[in-house]
């Protein structure tokens, strides 16, 4: 999709819905952008992960969420800790990180080994929607992110999304944030067909869902865009996983990594 039919897409939101979309907030200090860097630039990341900062935009997104070094931020289905490894050094002398649920046992067994690097995990919390979920206490949270999850959840069932941006909802206070990206499906396309054969939701839908829990939309950024991307092909066919055929393999690593939307959300 277009930048364009994007700037559109959110005007008409704006326009339909006045009173839910609010301005961005101020952009990080300077001393916030450098502990950021510091951490992306860290050692302890992998060759491979790091590789992958020029499609995942770890600062620039980080920034976009509005995170600050002294927060309580929950990283919902921290997987293979990809985002887990610059997030807790990010946290790890003002802040406190919550994982729900854990990250994968090798990760784990990193982060216990370095200490020094990753401190410690205020909080690990089972989370399997849509069971019962809770995320800490009411107001407790400065922030709640998630990447690149979301499409799993609707996967299992619409109550499941709906779901978890309640939890997210409900933990964060007033004026906390909840962060998303995720790969992008054709505008409009029907969100439970594009989830399960592209692992791609339409932002349309996920602004819509925002809305209904009770966000306003704090903004859309374009940081992890990608034009080159058609918006048709499952993601795992794309880098890094190349899934598909061989035959395919180059004209996907043409591409690159999937188009994805980067939203946040502001609770009120």
């Amino acid at each position: 999709m277009s930048p364009r039919i994007r700037r559109l897409l959110i005007v008409l939101v704006a326009a339909l819905l006045p009173g839910l979309v609010q301005a961005s907030p101020a952009p990080a200090s300077s001393g916030d952008t450098a502990a950021l860097q510091k951490v992306v630039d860290g050692s302890w990341r992998s060759a491979a992960n790091k590789a992958r900062d020029r499609y995942r935009h770890p600062v620039e997104t980080l920034q976009f969420f509005g995170i600050r070094p002294d927060m309580t931020v929950v990283e919902l289905a921290p997987a293979g800790g990809w985002y887990t490894e610059i997030l807790a050094p990010f946290l790890r002398e003002h802040g406190h990180l919550v994982e729900a649920p854990s990250p994968s046992p090798a990760f784990m067994k990193r982060m216990q080994a370095d200490p020094a690097v990753f401190g410690h995990f205020a909080k690990v919390l089972p989370f399997k929607p849509p069971a019962p979920v809770a995320l800490g206490a009411p107001g407790s949270a400065d922030m709640v992110v998630s990447f690149r999850n979301t499409h799993d959840w609707l996967n299992r069932s619409p109550e499941a999304l709906a779901a978890v941006f309640k939890a997210a909802y409900d933990v964060l206070k007033p004026g906390g944030v909840f962060g998303i990206t995720e790969h992008r499906a054709k505008p409009f396309a029907d969100a439970q067909e594009s989830s399960k054969a592209l692992h791609r939701l339409p932002e349309d839908y996920l602004i819509a869902l925002g809305l209904k829990t009770g966000f306003r939309l704090g903004g859309v950024s374009e940081v992890n865009a990608n034009p080159k991307d058609p918006e048709d092909v499952n993601v795992h066919r794309l880098p890094p996983d190349l899934a598909g055929p061989a035959s395919e393999h180059a004209a996907m690593q043409a591409i690159g990594e999937s188009d994805r939307m980067t939203l946040r959300f502001v609770k009120p």
